[in-house]
């Protein structure tokens, strides 16, 4: 006996299903984001109960981004050739048990394997929908669609913030990831149930030309790409764009406000909620410009990166006693700059063969986590063999703010040597 709502997902027309779809992969993103940055806040709870230090508390917040960059080797090898439909399903329910494990998990080893989980498990929920609405919506709309999408992501770094301090203190941080854990596995559910990888498939038809899965011939079409300057170039930009671009919300921010400028706690915070704004608002912004005014990936990106360079410079070379509108418009223009780097993902699918977009895709966020990694953990590094009795002085921040600016320009003077993938309809 069939549900009725099994019938009314049957009968959805093309339109209904495709903004389903999105919403719903829009939902999964936003678990992705809450994953990566819950630790965070409830880092005190782990210490006091777990009595973690330091640097169990560095690991476990690690695994999840080391896990993530890894998988996008086999998601850039199988997504175009098993579907995005399946391959998220999959991992979507690794990580629903990848919650439920940190949330019964006693030790840091047990904490950590919980992370590797939710990295492995998200790891396919930012290019599996790349690729649902390459499939799904007009060519000249995807720009638009997936930097909203990227900005409404930000929603759930957001709930990693105040919001889960909240559920924290009211059902305490096991309970929270029960929670999530539960939503996760429902979201799925739902998500499987309506999603198709392309508008012509029916419930039990592979994607449409898909061929079984030849690990070589996989091979073959990722080596193709390395071949391709393009690929090289676009991949040191979002190496350096989202990288730093992390490394200053997530960690370097935070020391810079308090200890260069002296600012407080409260304040630091209010300028770092004013760089997720600016996300908010840069990512559709950026992609609407790329796609219908100025109608070039390229100039976008050049643009996006020169501002964010910058944005960083003057706030190096920012004096103490700096007004805080002016820190404030700076740290917003910081995130709105940052929103042109995700117009990168629409460059790459334009620049590599249509066969080898998913892979194209899913290989330049390799290297978008990877930079994560080396500028979160590479400064910590220069700085302690700089200032070795654990130091954290103003000037080092300062030339480290500087050096992000200089990374930066580097990033968008090579960008200038890639191929505009335009904007055809």
């Amino acid at each position: 006996m069939r549900l009725p709502i099994y019938d009314k997902i049957l009968m959805m027309t093309v339109t209904q299903r495709r903004w389903s779809i999105y919403l719903i992969a829009c939902l999964l993103f936003i678990l992705s984001q809450f994953y990566r940055s819950s630790v965070a806040v409830i880092s005190p709870n782990l210490t006091d109960e777990l009595h973690l230090d330091a640097k169990d508390l560095g690991m476990i917040s690690a695994a999840f981004f080391y896990a993530f960059a890894a998988m996008q080797i086999p998601i850039s090898i199988y997504l175009d050739s098993i579907g995005p439909r399946l391959l998220m399903s999959i991992l979507s329910i690794v990580a629903a048990a990848g919650a439920v494990l940190f949330a019964w998990g006693e030790s840091a080893a047990t904490l950590m394997v919980g992370r590797v989980c939710l990295g492995m498990g998200m790891a396919c929920n930012l290019m599996g929908p790349l690729k649902l609405i390459t499939s799904w919506f007009p060519r000249k709309q995807f720009a638009t669609l997936s930097t909203l999408f990227l900005s409404v992501g930000t929603a759930g770094n957001i709930a990693a913030a105040t919001p889960l301090v909240w559920l924290t203190e009211s059902l305490g941080w096991r309970a929270t990831f029960f929670f999530f854990a539960l939503g996760n596995l429902l979201v799925v559910i739902l998500f499987y149930a309506i999603a198709r990888d392309h508008p012509q498939d029916s419930p039990d038809r592979r994607p449409a030309g898909a061929a079984p899965i030849h690990f070589s011939v996989a091979i073959r079409g990722i080596l193709q790409l390395f071949i391709r300057r393009d690929y090289w170039l676009i991949s040191v930009g979002t190496f350096f764009r989202y990288g730093i671009f992390a490394a200053v919300q997530a960690l370097w921010a935070g020391p810079f406000l308090m200890i260069a400028l002296g600012l407080s706690q409260v304040m630091t915070g209010n300028l770092l909620l004013a760089i997720s704004i600016g996300l908010i608002i840069g990512s559709p912004v950026c992609g609407w410009l790329s796609d219908t005014i100025l109608e070039s990936r390229k100039v976008v990106v050049i643009g996006g990166l020169a501002a964010m360079a910058g944005t960083l410079a003057a706030i190096a070379v920012a004096p103490a006693d700096t007004a805080p509108i002016v820190l404030f418009s700076l740290f917003f223009g910081f995130g709105i700059a940052s929103g042109a780097g995700q117009i990168m993902y629409a460059h790459i699918k334009e620049c590599m063969p249509h066969q080898n977009a998913g892979a194209a895709m899913t290989g330049i966020n390799f290297f978008t986590m990877m930079g994560v990694a080396v500028f979160l953990h590479g400064l910590g590094w220069v700085i302690k063999a700089v200032y070795p009795d654990g130091a954290l002085p103003a000037e080092a921040l300062r030339m480290a703010f500087l050096a992000f600016g200089g990374c930066l320009a580097a990033a968008g003077i090579l960008y200038g040597f890639t191929r505009d993938g335009g904007t055809e309809p």
